[in-house]
């Protein structure tokens, strides 16, 4: 889940214990604990993307979502988090995130649809997201997806100990840039731990405007690019969650909660182990 790129630590519908502004290193047990976290919400995700057909709305896809979380022994990251109302973001074509699940919104033959969804397990939480072509789709729209994807991977590369976010940043903006896409500057990723949002910020895109933090084994991130087939700029619109693009052009993002390790990195929400 990308709430706006500033958000640090804030409550959440879970109790969990005092929350601390810095950056906190998972122990062994902890990073373990994230692994199952992590695995629900790849198996949710890896089941919507499976199940997913024209003339199904975004309702049902939260329904499936909130009963596997909770029949997996977790509870949905999101339901109630800053009084969002539903166990995924469902965000379709011009949505950028945050859509808010609908049984009137009817998912038709070509859309490009996000998914982002988190489960909290024995006090942490999983978050990831995926990016899915509904049916046949233009090649446009495949591009779109192919490359957001790419980013997201090509960020994670970048992932090791003694690196820094400024290295994950500048491989996400490159690809899409080659791709000829922009990168959405309103949103970044985060940490992700006891808290669904932690510090630090997890930029898609080169600035100084943000601590370029070197990283340690035991951070927890979860990296996220969105990217526009347009124009970078977003809007809210009136329900004060669903962000749109504001050419009406199309978005996509794709998103894993990542281990920093001593050498490289551990994909925790990685779909081809469930």
């Amino acid at each position: 889940m990308n709430i706006l790129g500033n958000l640090l630590p804030q409550p959440s519908a879970q109790p969990r214990k005092r929350q601390r502004r810095t950056i906190e290193l998972k122990s062994k047990r902890e990073i373990e604990i994230m692994r199952q976290s992590a695995k629900i919400v790849a198996t949710v995700l890896k089941e919507i993307s499976e199940m997913v057909e024209p003339g199904m709305t975004t309702a049902d896809l939260d329904a499936h979502a909130e009963k596997r979380i909770r029949e997996m022994g977790a509870t949905p990251s999101f339901k109630g988090y800053h009084g969002f109302p539903a166990s995924i973001c469902s965000s379709i074509n011009n949505e950028v995130v945050h859509g808010i699940p609908n049984k009137k919104k009817v998912i038709c033959e070509g859309d490009v649809l996000k998914v982002d969804t988190g489960a909290y397990y024995q006090g942490f939480h999983g978050d990831s997201c995926i990016t899915i072509a509904v049916g046949e789709v233009t090649p446009d729209a495949a591009d779109l997806i192919r490359v957001a994807e790419e980013a997201l991977y090509a960020g994670i590369e970048q992932v090791k100990a003694g690196n820094y976010l400024l290295d994950i940043a500048g491989a996400i903006e490159d690809r899409v840039k080659a791709g000829g896409f922009s990168v959405v500057e309103d949103f970044t990723g985060h940490g992700v731990g006891r808290n669904l949002h932690e510090e630090p910020s997890v930029f898609n895109f080169r600035t100084r405007e943000m601590p370029n933090v070197k990283l340690r084994a035991g951070m927890t991130l979860a990296i996220e690019p969105i990217v526009n087939a347009g124009s970078k700029f977003t809007r809210i619109l009136k329900d004060k969650w669903t962000a749109v693009t504001v050419d009406n052009s199309l978005s996509a993002q794709f998103e894993h909660t990542v281990l920093v390790t001593e050498d490289g990195y551990e994909i925790l929400t990685d779909r081809s182990k469930v």
